[in-house]
């Protein structure tokens, strides 16, 4: 008669090996398709709202963008994308921009962006409030004049007499400008000119936004660069600029998670989940995240052989399935139960 332990030894050697042969060859995938089926079947009797508390989402949802936002490989290797994709760009010649992005799409959000009045209005508003761009808008009015009244001087000068009256007044102007440095009265002056300037910047801007054919121009560009290699999109910009504005772009995206403000947007868009998709049972959000249980189970066998099969190597999975299954087969209820049936009542024999 063998021995309860004994017994024991001899059932666990046996499931090891039916384990071992659950995630081998043929069987694998049979095995994947089985148990996707059954979980999926589970999950359609789970409600999300259910399963998941709203408090507990938001906190995985933090915990996410904090680890994977800053982890070290992502701040690694965003310089290195970048430099790979200018790399793949400047070399490709196969593909037209054209094919790349539909042209339909880009008509709809260009004609969106100029039919956004209210924003426009509001941007231009808050720019009267700057100084600063009164002055640039100043100084742009004043490049127009004094282009204009250059062309004009040029092509006066080659009338007699004339270029000497030009000389005079032009005198005249830089004697008024020198004054207007010494006076605060002048720069005051100066001061409501620019806001001036800029307001009728502002004025010409909403003008050709609205009536000018502003989104018939901007297709027009797009026409022009949609028939060329996407290799063309290189002459905009060196690798370097395009190396330091990714690095740029993570970086305002990296320091932003960390503020206040980020974390409630956050927390909004969970419950914004929530109420749409808090009622919906686990298998029946698949389809809405435009999955299925085929692609689960095709995912899981296109890694998992590989997975398996490393870990198969030198009895590392044997080991880890006994590691689990021992204390199970060892325990004292397992003995009793198997000395029980192995006793004179129970019949068994070795």
């Amino acid at each position: 008669m063998s021995e309860p332990r004994e017994i024991a030894e001899r059932l666990l050697d046996a499931q090891v090996e039916f384990l071992l042969a659950e995630v081998t060859g043929d069987r694998f995938a049979e095995v994947i398709a089985r148990d996707t089926e059954a979980v999926l079947a589970v999950a359609d009797t789970l409600v999300f709202r259910d399963i998941v508390e709203i408090d507990q989402a938001k906190e995985t949802v933090r915990t996410v963008i904090e680890l994977i936002g800053g982890s070290p490989v992502l701040a690694d290797m965003v310089g290195v994308f970048a430099d790979s994709i200018y790399d793949h760009i400047a070399e490709n010649h196969d593909y037209t921009l054209g094919e790349v992005v539909d042209r339909e799409p880009v008509e709809a959000l260009l004609e969106k962006i100029f039919g956004m009045h209210q924003a426009q209005e509001r941007i231009l508003d808050r720019l009267t409030e700057s100084p600063l761009v009164a002055t640039v808008a100043s100084k742009f009015v004043d490049k127009l004049i004094n282009d204009f009244m250059q062309a004009n001087r040029e092509r006066a000068e080659k009338i007699p007499g004339v270029s000497s009256l030009m000389s005079l007044g032009q005198s005249a102007a830089n004697r008024a400008k020198k004054v207007a440095a010494d006076s605060t009265f002048v720069g005051d002056l100066a001061g409501k000119g620019a806001l001036f300037a800029l307001k009728r910047t502002n004025n010409a801007i909403r003008e050709m936004l609205r009536d000018a054919p502003v989104h018939d121009a901007a297709m027009e560009f797009w026409d022009l660069h949609a028939d060329e290699p996407v290799s063309g999109l290189r002459e905009y910009l060196t690798q370097k600029d395009l190396n330091e504005l990714v690095l740029l772009c993570y970086e305002i995206a990296v320091t932003t998670r960390e503020k206040e403000y980020f974390g409630l947007l956050v927390d909004e868009c969970v419950e914004v989940f929530f109420t749409k998709y808090g009622d919906y049972t686990l298998a029946a959000m698949l389809p809405e995240l435009g999955l299925s249980g085929d692609d689960i189970a095709k995912e899981i066998l296109r890694y998992g052989p590989a997975v398996i099969a490393g870990a198969k190597r030198d009895g590392v999975l044997a080991r880890l399935i006994r590691e689990r299954l021992a204390p199970f087969y060892t325990s004292d209820v397992v003995r009793s139960i198997l000395a029980d049936a192995t006793g004179p009542t129970g019949g068994q024999r070795a």
